[in-house]
């Protein structure tokens, strides 16, 4: 039986390339996450063992919000003095670094990266510790000078003797390149500028007499936890964070590790798809090889051969197709993963190559992928084979499984499908966020799997509905190609399959990314009343310095100017929940730049000296009234009691609201947050004024600050459409990918269909089937087939965007949009697949020798 499945295996070796094919890309992105991940993970866990203090006094932060108020926490710079007596420490001295700057060339283009990376300015001292180490020019003299790290310097073309403006919270000035300081370690992507130490706590921080932490060299001998315990007695720990080099590697390390998630998650995704279509072609290139060996099953059965070895047999040559498919995946994942290091170079994330970490869960999630989906997807065809007759080797049996009765799976369809429908349904009518997610994701995988399940059942009457034109169109041919379609409904529901996933996948993300786009059109031209808003140019709430708000307030024919900001607060309710989010302050003037609703109060009483206002939905939730007087704590342990002066109903609303929509006055923000940044600003023109007039004044006078920039409302709806259509081309690749081994699903039943009919249309061919007419039969099957999984996949997606699309009303989203043009764009290029799909296949077939194929067994 050994040799058997051994001499079957190669002999069917090029049609079970395909479905290795398919276990390749799945265990490749499996690989290269881990490899990628694993990879970075390890270089930055060097970079910052290696760069971090033996202990660092940072300012105690407990309040973190997503949403910087642009305030930098500081500490006194006299502390490092008091930290250098303790004892068991052999240096210590004051950093300053801070983030929320732009660095400019004299051109006014950014020198920092563009990518999402911080650009960082440090003052610059010099340690064992230091990242980098100075390799031209001098170290930084004087309030005129800087350093800048050298892969930025030879990536925006800066030299020595250039002039940079570095614009900072406190106010802009410029400085020029005395020297070069290079990595010492891996560049993480960020810029660095160096400044002297009084330069930077005055430039940076507005003070002399602070910094934002203080690292600690221990003295030979003295265990950095030991010497952490000494400096918390002598300056106390209530105030401050004390971390060794490991705790503080590590804290960098979580920082990093939202964005190697970001990424592995994505690759997790590509992989799930991978490995949810390649399933449906393995299923069926088993199917399709075991009934057409079924003769040759018969005679091993009549031989001797048991149920359990002809089953171990089938599975023995799956178990062989997974190991190669997933040494070949490995490979191909060792490749992905180095292609997307140097893909980070890109993103100026400079990881060496030669660096890649293969650790041993790599290839043990790899084989276990591969040979998982390879076992488990053939076990079904695997317990048919074992049922095979002896007496099949006496008959010329036909296909096995094409006539049986489709009952049981109309039962389960059934069950799994109204089981499915009844938690859509319940989706559709909740009314709170959480449980209405809950029951979406379960309706979309039960009415997947009941599709996937009953899809059989749809073949014949959707399929001679597809091509009920073949016939008046194609005369003979395409009557033919339809009736090949339906000659076994298992076949092709299961070829069909595998396209219509990805199809309802994107089908679903479509309609739910047009109804957000939809909903915040509407919201905005409902809400939004100011004529431009400046803001950050990526579009998130990034502060920036008070001069660009004087800039704004100083061009000619602004009116009205509104500040926005932000803070990170924690406010208990009267429910004892206690939350930590972050609130917003608007200027007196609000109701003229924005029309907020509200169910009571208004912007007077909202805006009031030590008040706030809550969302009304939050605040029922919670108990709060109008009147109600919270316990608010803002950073820096600064605490108050604000009246609840208004409730309002902005649920969805992403321009006015966070958590809770809290929000007050800029008055009491600047009592508790004096340091805190403008995130936006909210421009009316002038009356004597135009908007196009003081739309080219602004873009003037905003030219030397790259990172802001001043829209309109079209602008604005423009920005959040390029948001959501990051999600959607994500989803599109998504789609690409499982088009990719669909179209190898359709090519490879196609081709074992083709080896399935060989005496047929050997036959066709002897009566006077022309070539052409032949491969036109194939290309008609093959388009039928790919328009029946596509018809199946858009139905089940706008069914589930339609109840996505009902999630998000409870958001404050209720718009509902349909994609229409993308639908019929994929109806139209599933049956182009079709066409791609089928041109080998026919090929091969309109190849044949007719004499071969009519003799043939």
């Amino acid at each position: 039986m050994l040799k058997a499945t051994l001499r079957s295996f190669l002999a069917h070796k090029g049609r079970l390339a395909l479905s290795a094919l398919a276990v390749l890309l799945s265990v490749a992105f499996v690989a290269g996450s881990l490899i990628f991940s694993d990879t970075v993970s390890r270089t930055f866990d060097r970079l910052f063992a290696s760069t971090a203090a033996d202990v660092t006094v940072s300012p105690r932060q407990d309040l973190p919000s997503r949403i910087p108020s642009g305030a930098t926490p500081t500490l006194p710079a006299s502390l490092a003095a008091r930290v250098a007596r303790v004892d068991g420490v052999s240096a210590a001295h004051a950093d300053v670094a801070v983030q929320n700057i732009t660095v400019v060339d004299r051109r006014n283009d950014p020198v920092g990266p563009t990518t999402g990376a911080p650009t960082i300015a440090r003052n610059w001292s010099v340690t064992e510790h230091s990242p980098v180490r100075l390799t031209s020019g001098h170290a930084p003299q004087g309030p005129g000078e800087a350093l800048l790290d050298a892969d930025t310097a030879r990536h925006k073309h800066v030299r020595i003797g250039d002039t940079l403006t570095v614009i900072a919270r406190p106010g802009s000035f410029k400085v020029r390149v005395a020297g070069i300081a290079t990595f010492t370690t891996t560049n993480p992507g960020a810029a660095l500028v160096f400044l002297d130490t009084p330069t930077a706590q005055t430039r940076l921080l507005g003070r002399p007499d602070v910094a934002t932490s203080i690292s600690v060299d221990a003295a030979p001998g003295v265990s950095d936890a030991r010497l952490r315990q000494r400096i918390a007695d002598a300056i106390g720990s209530t105030s401050y964070d004390l971390r060794t080099a490991a705790e503080q590697a590590k804290s960098d390390t979580d920082r990093l590790g939202a964005f190697l998630d970001v990424i592995k998650y994505v690759m997790v995704g590509f992989a799930g798809i991978a490995v949810l279509v390649g399933v449906f072609l393995i299923v069926n290139t088993f199917s399709m090889l075991i009934a057409q060996r079924t003769r040759e099953l018969g005679l091993l059965r009549a031989l001797g051969a048991e149920r359990r070895q002809v089953r171990r047999s089938v599975l023995t040559e799956a178990l062989l197709l997974g190991l190669v498919g997933s040494t070949l995946g490995l490979a191909a994942g060792i490749g992905l993963a180095a292609g997307l290091i140097r893909l980070m170079s890109v993103f100026g994330m400079n990881i060496r190559s030669t660096e890649m970490v293969i650790g041993w869960v790599t290839p043990l999630a790899a084989y276990a992928v591969g040979v998982g989906v390879t076992f488990v997807a053939a076990y079904l065809p695997a317990r048919r084979a074992a049922r095979v007759s002896p007496m099949a080797a006496l008959v010329d049996a036909e296909v096995a499984g094409a006539g049986r009765p489709l009952t049981l799976r109309a039962v389960a369809g059934a069950v799994v499908g109204a089981l499915g429908l009844a938690a859509l349904a319940g989706c559709a009518r909740a009314t709170r966020t959480a449980p209405a997610t809950t029951l979406l994701g379960i309706g979309v995988v039960l009415t997947l799997v009941a599709t996937v399940i009953a899809g059989p059942l749809l073949v014949r009457p959707l399929i001679r509905v597809l091509g009920a034109a073949f016939p008046a169109l194609f005369g003979s041919i395409g009557r033919m190609s339809q009736r090949n379609a339906l000659r076994n409904p298992r076949r092709t529901g299961a070829t069909a399959s595998a396209l219509m996933v990805g199809l309802a996948l994107v089908a679903g993300m479509s309609v739910a990314s047009t109804s957000m786009s939809r909903s915040f059109d509407q919201q905005i031209d409902k809400t939004l009343g100011a004529d431009f808003i400046v803001q950050s140019r990526s579009g998130t709430p990034e502060p920036f310095p008070q001069e660009i708000t004087d800039r704004v307030r100083a061009t000619e024919g602004a009116g009205l100017v509104v500040r926005q900001r932000y803070t990170p607060v924690a406010i208990v309710l009267p429910d004892g929940t206690r939350i930590e989010t972050s609130a917003t302050a608007f200027d007196s003037r609000l109701d003229e730049v924005a029309h907020l609703t509200y169910v009571r109060g208004g912007s007077a009483t909202a805006l009031a000296d030590g008040a706030l206002a809550m969302d009304a939905a939050f605040a029922k939730d919670h108990g709060v009234r109008l009147g109600s007087r919270l316990p608010v704590r803002f950073p820096d342990e600064r605490r108050t009691h604000l009246r609840v002066g208004a409730l309002t109903n902005q649920a969805g609303s992403n321009n006015f609201s966070t958590r809770g929509g809290l929000f007050f006055g800029m008055g009491t923000l600047q009592r508790y947050v004096p340091q805190g940044q403008d995130t936006a600003l909210f421009v009316n023109a002038a009356p004597d004024t135009s908007k196009d007039r003081l739309r080219a004044r602004l873009e003037k006078a905003l030219a030397p600050y790259p990172q802001v920039q001043a829209r309109d409302q079209a602008d604005y709806k423009k920005l959040v459409h390029n948001q959501i259509a990051v999600l959607l081309y994500l989803v599109y690749a998504l789609l690409g990918l499982a088009i990719v081994i669909a179209v190898l699903g359709v090519v490879n039943t196609l081709a074992l269909s083709v080896v399935e009919r060989t005496r047929e249309i050997g036959l066709l061919r002897a009566i006077g089937l022309a070539r052409r007419q032949l491969r036109r039969m194939i290309r008609l099957e093959s388009v039928v087939i790919a328009v029946f999984g596509a018809v199946l996949g858009l139905a089940l997606g706008i069914v589930w965007g339609l109840c996505t699309q009902r999630v998000l009303a409870l958001q404050g989203m209720k718009a509902l949009a349909i994609p229409w043009g993308t639908i019929v764009a994929v109806m139209v290029g599933s049956a182009v697949v079709g066409v791609v799909a089928a041109l080998l296949p026919a090929l091969r077939a309109s190849r044949m020798n007719v004499l071969a194929a009519i003799a043939h067994e």
